[in-house]
């Protein structure tokens, strides 16, 4: 398949734009769904909805994979090792998060749109990695490469383990809110944020690439501003709060 570079191009300008109109969106107000969500409307239950919004980005690639024939070389290596960072995040979200979670109802336009999202992102990245780029035969000598699969491990890391901490704060059945404690939590109100942003720019670090870096700032215009929420909600809601507790970069924000 050759690469659809107008495709490849608007889509990534897509996300920049989107990005930015999401970021000042949320300025005004988050996004109502979890603790945010207002009473009414239709909702779908938790695990189903992170299944079925997730699960797209984890099939589409997968099958552009499985369908592309080109030859095993140093440069399709990269890609494929590449991709496969994307994959097993997707994999985790849609596959074991999604099972695990004990969260909220999620409203259906909310998954209607995430689902959307997912879709469109999974077949951006899977293209363009497997059809549009093109990396030396040192690629994978390139510090760039393996400063981002580290940065993308240690995200992915602190980001399950903020989830597990989560969920042990909840009872099966339970809604309520309480501090959570231990981990990236020590530091910020926000740590699974951080750990999906630390991902996604680990990711970008290691494309180098147009596709992943408007990836990767969508994400920190989408999720950045829910961890100020967070931080915002915990303080009023907990008097006991630890103050010296920031909502999304340790020490700083």
């Amino acid at each position: 398949m050759e690469c659809q570079h107008a495709a490849v191009g608007a889509l990534s300008w897509a996300l920049l734009l989107g990005g930015a109109a999401y970021l000042l969106k949320q300025t005004r107000s988050p996004a109502r769904y979890g603790r945010y969500l207002a009473a009414g409307g239709r909702s779908c239950p938790a695990r189903l909805a992170w299944f079925l919004q997730e699960v797209p980005a984890l099939l589409l690639p997968l099958l552009m994979l499985t369908g592309d024939r080109a030859e095993s070389t140093g440069d399709r290596t990269g890609r494929t090792l590449l991709l496969g960072t994307f994959v097993l995040h997707y994999f985790h979200r849609s596959l074991i998060y999604a099972v695990l979670t004990r969260g909220r109802p999620v409203p259906l336009p909310i998954v209607l749109s995430a689902a959307t999202f997912c879709s469109l992102n999974g077949f951006l990245q899977a293209h363009h990695l497997l059809h549009c780029a093109r990396f030396q035969h040192t690629w994978l000598r390139d510090a760039r490469l393996a400063a981002g699969f580290l940065l993308f491990m240690v995200g992915m890391i602190i980001n399950i383990h903020s989830d597990h901490i989560l969920r042990g704060l909840r009872r099966p059945g339970e809604t309520v809110y309480r501090i959570p404690h231990g981990g990236m939590f020590q530091f910020v109100s926000g740590a699974n944020f951080l750990g999906e942003i630390l991902e996604w720019g680990g990711y970008a670090l290691a494309s180098w690439s147009l596709p992943a870096t408007a990836f990767a700032f969508f994400t920190v215009c989408s999720i950045g501003p829910r961890a100020y929420q967070h931080h915002r909600d915990y303080q009023e809601r907990f008097e006991d709060y630890p103050r010296n507790r920031k909502a999304l970069i340790p020490l700083v924000l």
